[in-house]
Protein backbone atom coordinates (compact mmCIF):
# COMPACT_ATOMS: atom_id res chain seq x y z
CA UNK A 1 0.00 0.00 0.00
CA UNK A 2 1.14 3.58 -0.64
CA UNK A 3 1.87 6.12 1.26
CA UNK A 4 -1.00 8.16 0.21
CA UNK A 5 -3.41 5.14 -0.18
CA UNK A 6 -2.34 5.04 3.79
CA UNK A 7 -3.22 8.21 4.37
CA UNK A 8 -6.20 8.16 2.85
CA UNK A 9 -7.50 5.16 4.57
CA UNK A 10 -6.31 6.41 8.27
CA UNK A 11 -8.22 9.63 7.61
CA UNK A 12 -11.33 7.67 6.68
CA UNK A 13 -11.02 5.29 9.79
CA UNK A 14 -10.37 8.74 11.65
CA UNK A 15 -14.08 10.37 10.02
CA UNK A 16 -16.04 7.05 10.78
CA UNK A 17 -14.35 7.27 14.32
CA UNK A 18 -15.01 10.72 14.77
CA UNK A 19 -18.65 10.29 13.65
CA UNK A 20 -19.17 7.60 16.23
CA UNK A 21 -17.81 9.89 18.84
CA UNK A 22 -19.50 12.43 18.25
CA UNK A 23 -22.72 10.36 18.13
CA UNK A 24 -21.74 8.49 21.14
CA UNK A 25 -21.69 12.09 22.92
CA UNK A 26 -25.29 12.54 21.51
CA UNK A 27 -26.78 9.85 22.93
CA UNK A 28 -25.64 9.80 26.23
CA UNK A 29 -26.47 14.07 26.36
CA UNK A 30 -29.60 12.23 25.41
CA UNK A 31 -30.06 9.60 27.51
CA UNK A 32 -29.36 12.20 30.66
CA UNK A 33 -31.74 14.32 29.52
CA UNK A 34 -34.21 11.29 29.29
CA UNK A 35 -35.37 11.95 26.12
CA UNK A 36 -37.02 8.69 24.40
CA UNK A 37 -34.63 6.70 22.26
CA UNK A 38 -31.83 8.73 23.25
CA UNK A 39 -29.05 6.75 22.23
CA UNK A 40 -30.35 6.90 18.37
CA UNK A 41 -31.81 10.52 18.22
CA UNK A 42 -29.17 12.43 19.95
CA UNK A 43 -26.43 10.68 17.67
CA UNK A 44 -28.74 11.21 14.54
CA UNK A 45 -28.88 15.05 16.18
CA UNK A 46 -25.33 15.38 16.98
CA UNK A 47 -23.68 14.15 14.08
CA UNK A 48 -26.21 16.08 11.73
CA UNK A 49 -24.95 19.32 13.86
CA UNK A 50 -21.85 17.89 13.26
CA UNK A 51 -22.11 17.53 9.31
CA UNK A 52 -23.61 21.05 8.38
CA UNK A 53 -20.75 22.94 10.76
CA UNK A 54 -18.47 20.75 7.90
CA UNK A 55 -16.51 18.49 10.39
CA UNK A 56 -14.79 15.57 8.69
CA UNK A 57 -17.01 12.52 9.78
CA UNK A 58 -17.86 9.48 7.48
CA UNK A 59 -20.92 6.57 7.99
CA UNK A 60 -18.72 3.00 7.40
CA UNK A 61 -21.69 1.27 5.72
CA UNK A 62 -20.55 -2.47 7.04
CA UNK A 63 -21.08 -0.96 10.34
CA UNK A 64 -24.21 -0.24 9.66
CA UNK A 65 -25.26 -3.78 8.17
CA UNK A 66 -23.83 -5.15 10.77
CA UNK A 67 -25.80 -3.02 13.75
CA UNK A 68 -28.53 -3.74 11.59
CA UNK A 69 -27.83 -7.38 11.51
CA UNK A 70 -27.99 -6.93 15.21
CA UNK A 71 -31.54 -5.29 15.44
CA UNK A 72 -32.75 -8.47 13.17
CA UNK A 73 -31.72 -11.03 15.78
CA UNK A 74 -33.61 -9.07 18.50
CA UNK A 75 -36.53 -9.07 16.27
CA UNK A 76 -36.16 -12.61 15.71
CA UNK A 77 -36.36 -13.67 19.59
CA UNK A 78 -39.87 -11.48 20.23
CA UNK A 79 -41.64 -14.30 17.43
CA UNK A 80 -43.32 -16.64 19.93
CA UNK A 81 -45.95 -19.39 19.32
CA UNK A 82 -48.39 -17.02 20.46
CA UNK A 83 -47.55 -14.19 17.72
CA UNK A 84 -47.74 -16.25 15.17
CA UNK A 85 -51.59 -17.47 16.54
CA UNK A 86 -52.29 -13.80 16.42
CA UNK A 87 -50.81 -13.10 13.06
CA UNK A 88 -54.11 -13.94 11.94
CA UNK A 89 -55.66 -10.79 13.25
CA UNK A 90 -53.01 -8.11 11.46
CA UNK A 91 -54.91 -8.73 7.92
CA UNK A 92 -57.01 -5.61 9.20
CA UNK A 93 -54.62 -3.25 9.18
CA UNK A 94 -52.17 -4.27 6.43
CA UNK A 95 -54.43 -3.82 3.84
CA UNK A 96 -55.30 -0.20 5.23
CA UNK A 97 -51.49 -0.16 5.87
CA UNK A 98 -51.10 -0.53 1.36
CA UNK A 99 -53.79 1.71 0.73
CA UNK A 100 -52.22 4.67 2.79
CA UNK A 101 -48.83 3.90 1.52
CA UNK A 102 -50.37 4.82 -1.94
CA UNK A 103 -52.58 7.48 -0.36
CA UNK A 104 -49.72 9.59 0.78
CA UNK A 105 -47.45 8.83 -2.42
CA UNK A 106 -50.46 10.65 -4.70
CA UNK A 107 -50.53 13.45 -2.08
CA UNK A 108 -46.58 13.99 -1.16
CA UNK A 109 -45.88 13.92 -5.55
CA UNK A 110 -48.62 16.69 -5.72
CA UNK A 111 -47.27 18.66 -3.03
CA UNK A 112 -43.46 18.37 -4.11
CA UNK A 113 -44.84 18.89 -7.87
CA UNK A 114 -46.53 22.00 -7.73
CA UNK A 115 -45.07 23.62 -4.43
CA UNK A 116 -41.31 22.60 -4.45
CA UNK A 117 -41.14 22.52 -8.15
CA UNK A 118 -39.67 18.65 -8.21
CA UNK A 119 -39.33 17.39 -11.02
CA UNK A 120 -41.89 14.36 -11.65
CA UNK A 121 -38.67 11.42 -11.43
CA UNK A 122 -37.38 13.44 -8.41
CA UNK A 123 -40.90 14.06 -7.21
CA UNK A 124 -42.26 10.57 -7.38
CA UNK A 125 -39.32 8.80 -5.39
CA UNK A 126 -39.19 11.25 -2.94
CA UNK A 127 -42.73 10.57 -2.15
CA UNK A 128 -42.64 7.09 -1.75
CA UNK A 129 -42.93 5.86 2.01
CA UNK A 130 -40.02 3.55 1.97
CA UNK A 131 -37.00 1.69 0.39
CA UNK A 132 -34.66 4.25 0.42
CA UNK A 133 -31.48 2.73 -1.68
CA UNK A 134 -33.88 1.38 -3.71
CA UNK A 135 -35.76 4.34 -4.28
CA UNK A 136 -32.69 6.19 -5.01
CA UNK A 137 -31.04 3.72 -7.20
CA UNK A 138 -34.48 3.70 -9.10
CA UNK A 139 -35.16 7.27 -9.06
CA UNK A 140 -31.71 7.95 -10.39
CA UNK A 141 -31.87 5.36 -13.40
CA UNK A 142 -34.82 7.28 -14.09
CA UNK A 143 -33.16 10.45 -14.50
CA UNK A 144 -33.82 11.84 -11.01
CA UNK A 145 -31.81 13.70 -8.50
CA UNK A 146 -30.62 10.88 -6.35
CA UNK A 147 -28.97 13.66 -3.69
CA UNK A 148 -32.45 14.99 -3.05
CA UNK A 149 -34.27 11.46 -3.41
CA UNK A 150 -31.78 10.26 -0.50
CA UNK A 151 -32.07 13.43 1.46
CA UNK A 152 -35.57 14.02 1.49
CA UNK A 153 -35.51 10.41 2.72
CA UNK A 154 -33.37 10.96 4.73
CA UNK A 155 -35.26 14.10 6.63
CA UNK A 156 -38.52 11.35 6.38
CA UNK A 157 -37.05 9.01 8.77
CA UNK A 158 -35.10 11.10 10.81
CA UNK A 159 -38.11 13.60 11.82
CA UNK A 160 -40.62 10.47 12.40
CA UNK A 161 -37.69 9.18 14.91
CA UNK A 162 -37.77 12.62 16.60
CA UNK A 163 -41.61 13.05 16.97
CA UNK A 164 -43.18 9.39 17.29
CA UNK A 165 -41.42 8.93 20.73
CA UNK A 166 -41.90 12.57 21.70
CA UNK A 167 -45.53 12.36 21.05
CA UNK A 168 -46.47 9.54 23.22
CA UNK A 169 -44.21 10.83 26.32
CA UNK A 170 -45.59 14.39 25.78
CA UNK A 171 -49.11 13.39 24.95
CA UNK A 172 -49.94 9.67 26.20
CA UNK A 173 -47.66 10.04 29.02
CA UNK A 174 -45.95 6.89 28.52
CA UNK A 175 -42.55 6.18 29.66
CA UNK A 176 -40.26 3.75 27.72
CA UNK A 177 -39.53 0.56 29.36
CA UNK A 178 -38.35 -1.38 26.46
CA UNK A 179 -34.57 -1.85 27.68
CA UNK A 180 -35.35 -4.49 30.17
CA UNK A 181 -36.67 -7.09 27.10
CA UNK A 182 -33.15 -6.50 26.02
CA UNK A 183 -30.41 -9.63 26.95
CA UNK A 184 -27.61 -9.06 29.31
CA UNK A 185 -24.01 -10.08 28.36
CA UNK A 186 -23.56 -12.37 31.61
CA UNK A 187 -26.94 -13.78 31.08
CA UNK A 188 -25.40 -15.27 27.25
CA UNK A 189 -23.71 -18.57 27.56
CA UNK A 190 -21.22 -19.95 24.88
CA UNK A 191 -23.71 -21.60 22.83
CA UNK A 192 -26.31 -19.20 22.59
CA UNK A 193 -24.18 -16.64 21.66
CA UNK A 194 -23.05 -18.92 18.73
CA UNK A 195 -26.23 -19.32 17.94
CA UNK A 196 -26.69 -15.30 18.00
CA UNK A 197 -23.63 -14.69 15.53
CA UNK A 198 -24.85 -17.85 13.41
CA UNK A 199 -28.33 -16.06 12.81
CA UNK A 200 -26.61 -13.03 10.98
CA UNK A 201 -23.76 -15.55 9.10
CA UNK A 202 -26.13 -17.66 7.93
CA UNK A 203 -29.38 -14.74 7.53
CA UNK A 204 -27.61 -12.39 5.75
CA UNK A 205 -26.13 -13.91 2.86
CA UNK A 206 -29.48 -16.31 2.42
CA UNK A 207 -31.31 -13.08 2.39
CA UNK A 208 -28.80 -11.36 0.36
CA UNK A 209 -28.64 -14.06 -2.64
CA UNK A 210 -32.60 -14.32 -2.77
CA UNK A 211 -32.53 -10.84 -3.23
CA UNK A 212 -35.05 -10.21 -0.28
CA UNK A 213 -35.46 -6.61 0.44
CA UNK A 214 -33.42 -5.11 3.43
CA UNK A 215 -31.48 -8.31 3.56
CA UNK A 216 -29.37 -7.39 6.36
CA UNK A 217 -32.28 -7.02 9.02
CA UNK A 218 -35.14 -9.43 7.36
CA UNK A 219 -32.37 -12.42 6.99
CA UNK A 220 -30.89 -12.47 10.85
CA UNK A 221 -34.67 -11.73 11.94
CA UNK A 222 -36.25 -14.91 10.22
CA UNK A 223 -32.92 -17.51 11.44
CA UNK A 224 -33.83 -15.94 14.87
CA UNK A 225 -37.34 -15.71 14.83
CA UNK A 226 -37.30 -19.61 13.45
CA UNK A 227 -34.54 -20.51 16.37
CA UNK A 228 -36.64 -19.08 19.08
CA UNK A 229 -39.68 -20.90 17.85
CA UNK A 230 -37.69 -23.95 17.78
CA UNK A 231 -36.86 -23.44 21.76
CA UNK A 232 -32.96 -23.68 20.16
CA UNK A 233 -32.57 -20.91 22.32
CA UNK A 234 -33.89 -17.55 24.36
CA UNK A 235 -31.31 -15.56 23.96
CA UNK A 236 -31.27 -12.33 23.07
CA UNK A 237 -28.74 -9.74 21.96
CA UNK A 238 -26.90 -7.67 24.68
CA UNK A 239 -28.75 -4.15 25.05
CA UNK A 240 -25.56 -2.75 25.43
CA UNK A 241 -24.77 -3.93 21.36
CA UNK A 242 -28.48 -2.77 20.56
CA UNK A 243 -27.80 0.68 22.43
CA UNK A 244 -24.23 0.83 20.32
CA UNK A 245 -26.21 -0.13 17.25
CA UNK A 246 -28.55 2.87 17.56
CA UNK A 247 -25.70 5.11 17.87
CA UNK A 248 -24.21 3.35 14.37
CA UNK A 249 -27.90 3.99 12.89
CA UNK A 250 -28.32 7.68 13.93
CA UNK A 251 -25.27 8.59 13.12
CA UNK A 252 -25.34 6.92 9.78
CA UNK A 253 -28.66 9.24 8.65
CA UNK A 254 -26.73 12.07 10.60
CA UNK A 255 -23.41 11.18 7.89
CA UNK A 256 -25.81 12.03 4.98
CA UNK A 257 -25.88 15.61 5.07
CA UNK A 258 -21.81 15.92 4.71
CA UNK A 259 -20.89 18.04 1.57
CA UNK A 260 -24.57 19.29 0.75
CA UNK A 261 -24.53 23.16 0.99
CA UNK A 262 -25.92 24.61 4.18
CA UNK A 263 -29.19 26.92 1.94
CA UNK A 264 -29.72 23.45 -0.16
CA UNK A 265 -29.86 21.51 3.83
CA UNK A 266 -32.24 23.79 5.28
CA UNK A 267 -34.40 23.40 1.59
CA UNK A 268 -34.63 20.12 2.36
CA UNK A 269 -35.52 20.06 5.64
CA UNK A 270 -38.25 22.28 5.22
CA UNK A 271 -39.69 20.12 2.78
CA UNK A 272 -39.04 17.12 4.11
CA UNK A 273 -40.25 17.93 7.68
CA UNK A 274 -43.44 19.22 6.31
CA UNK A 275 -43.89 16.49 4.23
CA UNK A 276 -43.39 14.19 7.08
CA UNK A 277 -45.47 15.90 9.29
CA UNK A 278 -48.70 15.54 6.61
CA UNK A 279 -47.75 11.97 6.58
CA UNK A 280 -47.51 11.63 10.50
CA UNK A 281 -50.93 13.00 10.27
CA UNK A 282 -52.58 10.86 7.92
CA UNK A 283 -50.53 7.98 9.85
CA UNK A 284 -52.35 9.57 13.27
CA UNK A 285 -55.77 9.37 11.14
CA UNK A 286 -55.78 5.80 10.10
CA UNK A 287 -54.30 4.30 12.82
CA UNK A 288 -57.58 5.84 14.90
CA UNK A 289 -59.36 4.15 12.02
CA UNK A 290 -58.03 1.04 12.43
CA UNK A 291 -58.18 0.88 16.22
CA UNK A 292 -61.67 1.28 15.79
CA UNK A 293 -62.61 -1.23 13.56
CA UNK A 294 -60.00 -3.83 14.85
CA UNK A 295 -59.22 -3.67 18.12
CA UNK A 296 -55.44 -3.49 17.79
CA UNK A 297 -53.65 -1.63 20.08
CA UNK A 298 -53.50 2.18 19.07
CA UNK A 299 -49.88 2.41 20.15
CA UNK A 300 -48.99 -0.55 17.83
CA UNK A 301 -50.61 0.47 14.64
CA UNK A 302 -49.59 3.85 15.05
CA UNK A 303 -45.89 2.74 15.05
CA UNK A 304 -46.95 0.73 12.07
CA UNK A 305 -48.20 3.55 10.01
CA UNK A 306 -45.24 5.93 10.87
CA UNK A 307 -43.02 6.68 7.52
CA UNK A 308 -40.19 5.93 9.56
CA UNK A 309 -37.14 3.15 8.29
CA UNK A 310 -37.63 -0.45 9.15
CA UNK A 311 -34.41 -0.49 11.59
CA UNK A 312 -35.73 2.85 13.13
CA UNK A 313 -39.60 1.75 13.87
CA UNK A 314 -38.38 -1.47 15.61
CA UNK A 315 -36.29 0.00 17.56
CA UNK A 316 -38.83 2.58 18.51
CA UNK A 317 -41.02 -0.14 19.28
CA UNK A 318 -38.66 -2.14 21.45
CA UNK A 319 -38.40 0.97 23.69
CA UNK A 320 -42.13 1.84 23.51
CA UNK A 321 -42.86 -1.52 24.88
CA UNK A 322 -44.84 -2.55 21.86
CA UNK A 323 -45.22 -5.75 19.97
CA UNK A 324 -41.79 -5.21 17.37
CA UNK A 325 -43.40 -8.45 15.60
CA UNK A 326 -46.10 -6.87 14.78
CA UNK A 327 -44.11 -3.75 14.06
CA UNK A 328 -41.56 -5.09 12.22
CA UNK A 329 -44.24 -7.15 9.83
CA UNK A 330 -45.66 -4.16 8.97
CA UNK A 331 -43.19 -2.18 7.43
CA UNK A 332 -41.94 -4.94 5.67
CA UNK A 333 -44.62 -5.74 4.32
CA UNK A 334 -44.91 -1.93 3.19
CA UNK A 335 -41.00 -2.05 1.77
CA UNK A 336 -42.05 -5.02 0.10
CA UNK A 337 -45.20 -2.99 -1.31
CA UNK A 338 -43.03 -0.21 -2.46
CA UNK A 339 -40.38 -1.63 -4.15
CA UNK A 340 -41.77 -3.82 -6.17
CA UNK A 341 -45.22 -1.70 -7.19
CA UNK A 342 -44.01 2.10 -6.71
CA UNK A 343 -41.67 1.77 -9.87
CA UNK A 344 -43.99 -0.16 -11.92
CA UNK A 345 -46.79 2.17 -11.49
CA UNK A 346 -44.17 5.12 -12.50
CA UNK A 347 -43.14 3.10 -15.83
CA UNK A 348 -46.56 2.61 -16.17
CA UNK A 349 -48.30 6.19 -16.36
CA UNK A 350 -44.48 7.72 -17.49
CA UNK A 351 -45.41 5.74 -20.55
CA UNK A 352 -48.83 6.45 -20.88
CA UNK A 353 -47.64 10.39 -20.56
CA UNK A 354 -44.85 10.08 -22.74
CA UNK A 355 -42.33 12.24 -20.79
CA UNK A 356 -39.19 12.02 -18.89
CA UNK A 357 -38.07 14.70 -15.84
CA UNK A 358 -36.78 17.75 -18.36
CA UNK A 359 -36.96 20.12 -15.58
CA UNK A 360 -33.79 21.46 -13.46
CA UNK A 361 -34.16 19.55 -9.47
CA UNK A 362 -31.74 21.47 -8.01
CA UNK A 363 -32.72 23.87 -5.05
Amino acid sequence: MSGEAAGARARHVASVLLALAIGAGGGLLFNLLTIPLPWMTGAMCATTAAAMLGLPIRAWMPLRTVMVGVLGIMLGSAFTPDTLGRATAWWGSLIPLLLYSLGIAVVIFALLRRLAGFGPVTAYFSAAPGGLSEMIVVGSAMGGDDRTISLMHTVRIMVTVLLIPLYFRLFEGFVPTGMSRMGRVEDIAGLDALLLVACALVGYPLARRLRIPAAAMVGPMVVSAGLHLAGATAARPPGEIVALAQVVLGATIGCRFVDVPLKRVFGILMLGAGTTLIMLVIAFACAQAVQAVTGLPFTHVLLAFSPGGLPEMSLISLAMNADPAFVATHHLVRIVFVIMVFPSLFRLFAGRAGGGDGTSEKL
